[in-house]
């Protein structure tokens, strides 16, 4: 098990909470869980999978909970304050040493980081996002070609279209990984996201 630290940082009025591990690079990730308002936290499968391949490459890496979310204070508001909340994050993260910065979100928080990324499109050095929820979320991709170099997604995924999505990651020139028979949440299909994650980190290293 990776060692972390739970942390608080200052969010403009609020104030984010977050676990951090300290790597042994100047490169960390910091990864965007699901959806507040239907049980997601930083506490959640494929965050901690994503953690879990992060901090076992040497990178540093944070976990956070968006505002309303644990000890992370403030109210969900419907993706514009959580805008900030991931801004500030980044900025923790940097703080702690991190110069290149992968972003990592999933779900409500791949759509989280798309919004950021059109207001800040260098907040980040690398952007990868798992199932983006196409069907639920309104996605604006303009702007956003050469900003995100992965999207992950599983052919069962009734939240995000794979049709669709591959012809979006087309657009913004992103490499797409499907993953057969796995859904939106990924339950016993973690080993598997895992081993796709830990291809991606050999080839940016490589």
């Amino acid at each position: 098990m990776h060692h972390e630290e739970k942390v608080f940082w200052s969010n403009g009025s609020l104030t984010g909470e977050g676990l951090w591990h300290s790597g042994a690079v100047d490169a960390g990730a910091v990864i965007c869980h699901p959806h507040p308002l239907m049980g997601g936290s930083m506490h959640n499968n494929v965050v901690e999978t994503v953690r879990d391949v992060w901090s076992a490459a040497g990178f540093s890496t944070l976990r956070f909970n968006f505002r309303g979310v644990g000890k992370s204070t403030g109210r969900y508001d419907e993706g514009r304050g959580e805008k900030q909340d991931l801004l500030s994050a980044c900025a923790y993260a940097k703080s702690r040493g991190v110069k290149k910065l992968f972003l990592i979100g999933y779900s409500f928080g791949a759509w989280i980081c798309c919004r950021l990324l059109r207001d800040n499109p260098s907040v980040a050095t690398s952007v990868l996002l798992v199932s983006p929820p196409l069907q639920y979320f309104e996605f604006d991709w303009d702007g956003l070609e050469n900003t995100v170099e992965l999207m992950i997604c599983g052919d069962q995924d009734t939240f995000c279209d794979v049709e669709t999505l591959s012809k979006k990651a087309e657009s913004i020139s992103a490499k797409l990984t499907i993953l057969s028979g796995a859904d939106h949440f990924y339950f016993g299909h973690e080993a598997r996201l895992a081993e796709d994650l830990k291809r991606y980190i050999h080839e940016k290293k490589a």
